[in-house]
């Protein structure tokens, strides 16, 4: 099969990585995959903030760039931006009057897929270790994306391949469906909110103990990722109102992977403060909280679609074993 590559912005612009992991588990399966010239935005961005008129080129792009050549399905690591093709591109284009766009771009979204969507759905892939070789020792919790859930409804696609992996430990990450609150531009609009969100995010993925979070949107393991840094590095989010904190208390039960210890759970608590690092006068910490002082230092986050490609020939390694951390992303 003739695939083309839908890189997203995002993905080129931060995380090459992640396209060229895409690649790699493609070809793996005997495909053909291509690179589409030309393509840039899907839109979304400035749809989402409003501004029909401009997205309207930029739909009028992905279009062009996804119709000069040809192929047989198109593929992208992003549940997001998959979702924006079907669900705002062929409503945008009407919205503005170009009818003929919209249809073109009803045409391409109906080939275009989600990786895991594709994997599973088009070619078959159900077991990630007997058909990619998939192998990935460590302990792992998924995030999985609003646009994911809520749009494409993969379900449990995503969270199934990653389970299949040789060697992983896949641990539920506490309140899974709620928002990272990255949404694009909210972040950039509300960014208290956002913040807000993001460390009730960030503190149910510490309660998992797990070494990396993972998957299949880089935008919001950028953001995730971008917290975990922020956190470990100061102790607090800025911005983020200590009342709507998602933290870990003690139960008398044994801790995951840690027998004979206290095992952390996340829960909402609006009354207390345990994970109140700061002083009263605001100045930095003398010591970590009875929280934070539980919490594991050195988790990353990292796309789905690499730890699909990672193998025993070529494994990809975690913070404790050396690999760089950027931004909180795995490296």
């Amino acid at each position: 099969m003739k695939i083309a590559l839908f890189a997203t912005c995002i993905v080129d612009a931060m995380y090459p990585e992640v396209a060229q992991a895409t690649v790699t588990v493609l070809r793996r399966l005997g495909h053909e995959v291509i690179f589409p010239l030309g393509q840039s935005c899907c839109g979304q961005m400035h749809i989402n903030s409003g501004k029909f008129a401009q997205a309207e080129p930029v739909i009028a792009n992905h279009v062009r760039a996804f119709t000069n050549t040809e192929w047989d399905a198109a593929v992208a690591p992003s549940a997001s931006c998959v979702a924006s093709l079907g669900h705002q591109q062929p409503l945008i284009a009407r919205r503005m009057g170009n009818e003929a766009l919209a249809e073109a771009a009803a045409e391409v979204s109906e080939r275009t897929y989600e990786l895991t969507q594709f994997l599973t759905d088009v070619l078959g892939v159900t077991d990630a270790a007997a058909d990619l070789g998939s192998y990935f020792p460590h302990r792992v919790t998924y995030h999985p994306s609003c646009h994911g859930m809520r749009l494409l409804r993969l379900g449990d696609r995503q969270s199934s391949l990653v389970r299949s992996v040789e060697g992983i430990d896949l641990v539920e990450l506490p309140l899974a469906d709620s928002c990272c609150g990255f949404g694009g531009t909210f972040s950039v609009k509300n960014p208290e909110v956002s913040s807000a969100m993001l460390a009730d995010k960030v503190r149910t993925i510490q309660a998992t103990a797990a070494d990396v979070c993972t998957g299949g949107d880089a935008s919001c393991l950028l953001h995730i990722g971008g917290g975990i840094s922020r956190f470990e590095r100061t102790g607090r989010f800025e911005g983020a109102p200590d009342i709507t904190a998602v933290h870990v208390k003690e139960t008398s039960s044994t801790t995951v992977g840690n027998e004979g210890s206290e095992h952390l759970t996340a829960v909402v608590g609006a009354d207390d403060d345990d994970h109140r690092t700061p002083g009263e006068d605001g100045s930095a910490p003398v010591e970590p909280s009875r929280v934070q002082a539980g919490f594991r230092v050195g988790q990353a986050t990292v796309h789905l679609a690499r730890i699909l490609a990672s193998t025993k020939e070529d494994p990809l390694r975690v913070p404790s074993e050396g690999a760089a951390v950027s931004g909180g992303s795995l490296r």
